[in-house]
């Protein structure tokens, strides 16, 4: 994995590819490459290690690839480490096939040794390879590269999404299974990539791949297939953003913009779902009858966990309903207890996280119905679970999460209340007081957000700290939890988050002269337990630092203005992204393509 993207029309496909590329660079990757077909019907391929400029610099100093057909990709390494040798597209043996690919071939162990008892040799590590070299087998078999195609969706496991050149075809081919692939329409030019954005500025009509499709791209269309070959439809979607989204507008980095951009993103996805000052689902045909769930499971990995986890608080004080929350990736490999009536809602910004997906299915196939809480229209999780639930987030390029976070914290207070509703908890003027306090966030999120030259001087006084931890009871932990990723995946500083009770059962022994200890106090019915869990610290020789509604706060804390307790995440989560935004800053780190992430994990 991490980016594709393909071009097929009468421009110069390189300058395109290119553009492509550098519009998915927030997915992360190691290296990059591109394929480009010329008028003669011969492929040339260029690759580079490290960052795209590489390559540009790699395409602009060697002969200049013409041509209106190609594919490129940005790699980030699963198989074999970051050699340009290791980088795609990758061709067969003989040059018959040229591929990129997103994705993990599971048992491409076992196709490589098939190949290498017919003669074949590897120039790489990677699994990849191994495809590129089965289809041309195929080929050589005498299959057409549909009939090819087929066959390699019957004989490979795992997940991919595969963008093919075949020696002696004007087209591109592509097969999708687990990793998604759209289609992008233009006048007499048709676009392929792994996400949206990468040419939402060229085209708003894109086709999302289905499941186990094939499908075969040229100037004119593309007509697509199931795994047999059979002429299959595909989903059609118009995008109606302008793509500002995706450019910088003037900022130094993608992540503080669009930390900047969630107060909008959580008024959006509360104006979607809110009519007549109640929480209404019914345009996405989650009623009444299914919110009064006799349980709730949420699945979900990552961020979009940490956000489960506040919705299991409030969703649980709120509608009295039993709520738990699981990591996808284990919730999978094991024997779930579903009752009758569970309802289990999936959470991933991308709609195409391998582990949540796969949740996801286990929990269909276990005949709960299933809310799928996703930021992208058309994405695998939203076409496969019962009830699409959509954030308003608009294109998210930082690699860490931030506004479509918020906007996940926000889909779930609607989904507690709209649960609450359901089984009658709340009277008329409370859901009314519930609701006007939603609708007030985004302003008290804007106030915090006009302070962030408060928590950029404090980071200053703290870039190099190496040891972090955020405590917190109940959503105040759930809150730390999310401030703890956020520090570890900007700015590299080793930090846990701790339920502010367990401190003492083993990880006090930790603390230390020079460890920052946060504490997160919006919980008014513990917030003086976590403040005597910090005065432990502080005796210990940690400096403790607040978020809190205190009136005074710990020396350097950061005061929050007054909102519903239950909400309260949405606010105290934003000083701990401008905390580890501004350390990873200071540390002179790309705060936006941090090392070794992916923003789309469709591996597991």
């Amino acid at each position: 994995m991490c980016g594709i993207v393909g071009y097929i029309g009468k421009k110069r496909a390189v300058p395109i590819l290119l553009e492509g590329m550098r519009k998915l660079e927030y997915r992360g990757y190691d290296s990059a490459g591109i394929a480009v077909r010329g008028a003669d019907g011969n492929i040339a391929v260029v690759k580079a290690c490290g960052k795209l400029a590489n390559l540009e610099a790699r395409v602009e100093q060697g002969a200049p690839l013409e041509g209106g057909c190609g594919v490129g990709h940005t790699r980030w390494a699963t198989h074999g480490e970051p050699t340009e040798a290791n980088a795609h597209p990758h061709r067969s043996m003989r040059g018959a096939v040229t591929v990129v690919h997103n994705g993990i071939l599971e048992n491409y162990r076992e196709m490589r040794e098939e190949l290498r008892a017919k003669g074949y040799t590897f120039l790489s590590d990677t699994d990849t390879e191994v495809a590129a070299d089965f289809l041309e087998d195929l080929l050589l078999q005498g299959l057409s590269p549909l009939r090819a195609i087929s066959r390699f969706m019957h004989t490979a496991r795992g997940s991919y999404a595969l963008a093919i050149l075949f020696e002696g075809h004007g087209t591109i081919f592509l097969a999708r299974k687990d990793s998604p692939l759209v289609v992008g329409k233009g006048e007499g030019e048709m676009f392929i990539a792994s996400d949206v954005p990468a040419f939402l500025s060229r085209t708003k009509e894109f086709y999302c791949m289905g499941n186990m499709q094939m499908a075969e791209v040229s100037a004119e269309g593309a007509a697509f297939y199931d795994a047999e070959g059979v002429p299959a439809s595909c989903e059609r979607i118009l995008e109606t953003g302008d793509g500002a989204a995706a450019e910088k507008e003037g900022f130094e980095h993608f992540m503080i913009k669009e930390i900047g951009e969630e107060p909008r993103a959580v008024e959006n996805t509360l104006h979607a779902y809110l009519k007549d000052g109640k929480p209404d689902f019914s345009e996405i045909g989650l009623t009444g009858e299914f919110l009064r769930a006799d349980e709730v499971v949420a699945v979900a990995c990552g961020s979009a966990y940490h956000a489960a986890v506040v919705f299991q608080y409030v969703a649980e004080k709120l509608a009295r309903v039993p709520v738990r929350t699981e990591l996808a990736s284990e919730f999978r490999y094991r024997d779930p207890i579903l009752k009758k009536n569970t309802l289990v809602v999936a959470v991933s910004q991308s709609g195409e996280t391998a582990d949540t997906l796969a949740a996801l299915r286990e929990a269909k196939a276990r005949g709960a119905k299933t809310v799928a809480v996703v930021n992208v229209r058309g994405s695998s999780a939203a076409r496969e679970a019962d009830f699409p639930l959509y954030t308003c987030a608009g294109p998210e390029i930082a690699v860490a999460t931030t506004k479509a976070y918020g906007a996940q914290l926000a889909a779930g207070y609607l989904l507690a209340l709209g649960m609450a509703h359901a089984w009658g908890r709340l009277s008329d003027s409370e859901l009314s007081r519930y609701t006007e306090e939603l609708l007030a966030l985004p302003a008290k999120m804007e106030s915090v957000l006009s302070r962030a030259e408060e928590v950029r001087t404090f980071a200053k006084a703290h870039a190099s700290v190496r040891d972090v931890f955020m405590i917190g009871r109940g959503i105040d932990y759930a809150v730390c939890l999310e401030g703890a990723l956020k520090l570890k995946e900007v700015a590299y500083v080793h930090t846990e988050a701790y339920a502010a009770g367990e401190l003492k059962h083993g990880a006090i022994s930790l603390i230390e002269n020079g460890v920052l200890v946060v504490g997160v106090l919006t919980q008014s019915g513990v917030a003086a337990k976590t403040r005597s869990n910090l005065e432990e610290t502080k005796a210990r020789g940690g400096k403790a630092v607040t978020v809190s509604f205190a009136e005074e706060g710990e020396e350097g804390g950061f005061l929050l203005p007054p909102v519903e307790e239950l909400f309260a995440a949405s606010l105290s989560v934003l000083p701990l992204q401008l905390f580890a935004y501004y350390v990873g800053v200071e540390r002179g780190l790309d705060t936006d393509k941090p090392r070794n992430l992916a923003k789309s994990v469709t591996v597991e």
